[in-house]
């Protein structure tokens, strides 16, 4: 997802008018128009990035993050996101191993298993985010589920998702058909819970107790009510009330099966 998407997801999501965010920043609503759409020729400035963060209500220093990535030439910003999800995934074992109180041995297991290598300037991992495999999710009738401590845990498996920016995305395998032509068993499929959900979309839902989750079409109805439609016409649509639900995460990335 581009900067200009993210500022624009951000601004519909808060129900903010270009006309508003303009009044509040400082600057045209034409050149902001510019920005969300990618077309803009000149990159934000710092200044206006900053004043975006304060009015769009985004953690400080985000924006100017993601910015000076997207400055950055190709090969450099890869070699950039290369190292950090490097880094990122090293962080995440070395949790793991203070938790469980690893030995050295235990350790350089789960650097080898993880593709790893404590050695300096070696690399295996190619540019992108790192996302959690947290488990999997049934494409069809819900199932107790175990998530891994999520949002941010260790889990036991990672993709590689570049132009992300959610810290918080995750992915989970497709079990099932319910979801059939457009998901199959054996997906993986990446969510990301900053993104904004609306009618139709492909969704990962959680539910209440019992701890529960189903990968469906997500339909808001009258009443506090969610739709929860299977893609595969053999089988029917669910009704359930709001409250049963946890969270609703929209799909954004499918790694499919060749």
């Amino acid at each position: 997802m581009s900067l200009g998407q993210i500022i624009r997801q951000k601004r519909e999501q808060l129900n903010l008018t270009l006309d508003e965010v303009s009044n509040r920043v400082g600057f045209s609503k034409p050149y902001l128009s510019t920005i969300e759409t990618g077309k803009v020729k000149n990159p934000p400035s710092d200044e206006l990035l900053t004043k975006l963060e304060r009015v769009l209500k985004f953690d400080s220093g985000l924006l100017l993050h993601i910015a000076h990535l997207e400055r950055m030439p190709s090969d450099v910003r890869q070699e950039y996101e290369s190292r950090e999800a490097e880094n990122q995934k090293l962080r995440q074992l070395l949790k793991k191993a203070i938790d469980k109180k690893s030995s050295v041995r235990s350790l350089k297991s789960m650097l080898a298993k993880s593709n790893l290598s404590a050695d300096e300037g070696k690399r295996a991992l190619a540019a992108g985010r790192l996302v959690p495999v947290i488990n999997k999710v049934a494409a069809g009738y819900p199932v107790e589920f175990n998530d891994l401590d999520y949002p941010v845990g260790v889990a036991d498996d990672y993709v590689r998702c570049p132009d992300l920016h959610d810290p918080n995305a995750f992915a989970v395998r497709v079990v099932g058909d319910s979801m059939e032509p457009k998901f199959v068993e054996g997906d993986i499929v990446i969510f990301s819970p900053a993104c904004e959900v609306r009618n139709g979309d492909d969704c990962f839902v959680r539910f209440t107790l019992p701890h529960e989750t189903t990968f469906k079409r997500v339909f808001f109805e009258a009443g506090n009510q969610i739709r929860l439609q299977p893609r595969n016409e053999k089988y029917s649509p669910t009704v359930v009330e709001g409250k049963r639900i946890d969270g609703v995460y929209r799909a954004i990335v499918k790694y499919q099966r060749l």
